[in-house]
């Protein structure tokens, strides 16, 4: 049976960003609803989730990934807004948006898109929209805080994280584990373009 890996392709957020979120996940904790918060360590912005991989396929993504963004030049992102999926009334995932730049990650998602269509991964049917997730309420249906939470996101909509230069894409493995996911890099693909 081969060996499959659970892959995803990301941007790493940098230390500054890292803090600034783990800031208003201190505040959002507050509302006191049962929210399984992310470790700050894995605050990462999905491009693309990939899913169950074949290990011998995943030298060949991570060349389709270098290739798709070779010619792009690295840009500044701003991390901005807290906000929620599907709404702040009802919050199921909690996240910081993106202001300057979201454009540009759109591009990134949609060349990720058009690259890995020979390997036939599920496309992406909704439009790109740049976010880091900080949080995914534990049980559907939860009330408990959710009200509270909801009017926090709503009062922190503006909440200003900062800004990162994105310099290059990463394919993570993703592990689950009962102490949480583990991610390890398997490949890089730098915006070499001017």
């Amino acid at each position: 049976m081969k060996q499959r890996i659970r892959t995803f392709i990301a941007v790493e957020t940098d230390a500054a960003i890292r803090k600034a979120a783990k800031d208003l996940i201190d505040q959002l904790r507050q509302a006191g609803a049962d929210v399984k918060w992310v470790d700050p360590e894995n605050l990462h912005l999905t491009v693309k989730f990939l899913g169950d991989v074949d290990a011998d396929k995943i030298a060949q993504v991570c060349g389709a990934v270098e290739k798709a963004v070779a010619d792009l030049a690295p840009f500044p992102l701003e991390i901005r807004g807290a906000g929620a999926f599907p709404s702040v009334r009802r919050p199921q995932t909690i996240w910081l948006g993106a202001g300057e730049g979201d454009d540009r990650m759109a591009e990134l998602a949609e060349r990720l898109e058009t690259v890995l269509e020979p390997f036939r991964f599920r496309r992406e049917t909704r439009r790109y929209r740049t976010h880091l997730t900080l949080g995914r309420l534990r049980r559907e249906g939860a009330t408990a805080g959710i009200g509270d939470l909801g009017r926090l996101v709503e009062q922190l909509s503006d909440y200003e994280a900062g800004r990162m230069p994105v310099e290059e894409l990463v394919v993570f493995s993703s592990e689950l584990t009962r102490a949480g996911p583990v991610y390890e890099a398997m490949g890089r693909a730098a915006l070499d373009g001017q």
